[in-house]
């Protein structure tokens, strides 16, 4: 059987209402958009991998550091818009959305995301177990219900704790997608759900499109606002010593 054809899409922009220029942030003296990046090309299973941005400061940096970069459309409203804009038309099995503030993330782990893809669902996302009962309150943590199946049953900002056993993971916002799932999420509306927890995937879920979770370990240290890069760096040079050892 032959492997699946992967391409990887990171959505970059430079106008962000908490951190401006966020991309382009330099955690331990390299841009955060470069450390996605270098990750996401050691993945071999992935083939491609393109920084779709609008902005040309974010474009020349990418290039600086020899990322290939298609420039998209200014009025997108979301990096999935994005993503399927410079993936029109291309061959592939599977696109991936990749996050542009997760510096920790690893080839590795994309691998392993990638050989548990299931072809018969249109689209996959990856689920982490929850540290904390106390996540269950925080709304930056999603949280993700699925079956024994692993498909996706909801998706939540806060969960009260009478119903704690039916939301045991935090929602790692990766996206896998087959070309026609995109294209056709894309060309739907913001659904009731979406537009009321502001989370894009259940967009997917009420208009009848199956999400496959996959449950994986990953150190999520996401850069949302300045003072996230002393904790992310933090956590890059723990790493560090870790594989140093």
């Amino acid at each position: 059987m032959n492997s699946p054809k992967v391409i990887a899409v990171i959505p970059a922009r430079y106008h962000s209402t908490r951190f401006p220029g966020k991309p382009l942030a330099l955690v331990s003296e390299k841009p955060l958009l470069q450390w996605v990046w270098e990750a996401t090309k050691k993945a071999k299973s992935i083939e491609r991998v393109i920084i779709a941005t609008d902005d040309a400061r974010i474009a020349e940096a990418a290039a600086k550091f020899g990322a290939e970069v298609k420039m998209t459309r200014p009025d997108h409203l979301s990096g999935t818009d994005r993503v399927a804009e410079v993936t029109q038309g291309l061959e592939s099995d599977w696109i991936l959305n990749i996050q542009g503030d997760e510096p920790l993330i690893e080839g590795t782990f994309l691998e392993r995301w990638i050989s548990g893809l299931n072809p018969s669902f249109g689209m996959a996302t990856v689920a982490t177990p929850l540290h904390e009962a106390s996540d269950l309150q925080r709304p930056d943590v999603v949280k993700v219900s699925f079956d024994t199946h692993g498909r996706a049953l909801g998706f939540q900002r806060k969960v009260s704790m009478e119903k704690a056993h039916e939301w045991t993971h935090q929602h790692v916002g990766l996206y896998a997608y087959t070309p026609t799932t995109l294209q056709t999420f894309v060309s739907l509306p913001p659904s009731a759900g979406e537009k009321s927890e502001r989370l894009e995937q259940l967009r997917a879920l009420e208009n009848g499109i199956a999400i496959q979770v996959l449950t994986l370990t990953f150190v999520s240290v996401g850069v949302d606002t300045p003072g996230d890069v002393t904790r992310a760096e933090r956590a890059l040079a723990e790493r560090s010593r870790t594989i140093s050892k």
